[in-house]
């Protein structure tokens, strides 16, 4: 992965995220790949195969910025993207790119990744992904 730009990825170190908006003692911290997330299945319409669930944890809101945890179990599924820059703290998946056409993108733990607003993807998660997200 050499480029921080839709549909490519840049490796980077995962962490931990704490914001003053969410509630959580900045002092205290937050282990963002060990929080409980409440899972729900994915609409129908967006499931290719399997049965992926999903979750997600706003974490702070500044302007209209969100940065939040979000996870999806094992399974494929499609999206229509916002501008997001993300960073993977666990698991696999293929990102494949619908509109604008462009080479599959695979992620895994300290993948960074941009994608832009209104990008068709397709998500073939293969091991439960868990990313931290600023949208």
């Amino acid at each position: 992965m050499s480029a921080l730009d839709a549909g490519s990825g840049l490796d980077a170190g995962a962490g931990s995220g704490v914001d003053a908006g969410s509630g959580i003692d900045a002092g205290s911290g937050l282990d963002a790949r060990a929080v409980d997330l409440p899972h729900e299945a994915l609409p129908a319409a967006t499931v290719v195969s399997g049965a992926p669930t999903a979750a997600l944890l706003p974490l702070a809101t500044v302007g209209d910025t969100e940065i939040g945890i979000w996870e999806m179990t094992p399974g494929t599924a499609s999206d229509t993207e916002a501008d997001e820059v993300f960073v993977v703290l666990s698991g696999h998946a293929v990102i494949e790119f619908v509109s604008p056409p462009l080479p599959p993108l695979e992620v895994g733990p300290g993948s960074l990744v941009r994608l832009a607003e209104g990008m068709q993807t397709v998500w073939t998660v293969t091991e439960t992904l868990r990313k931290v997200y600023v949208a």
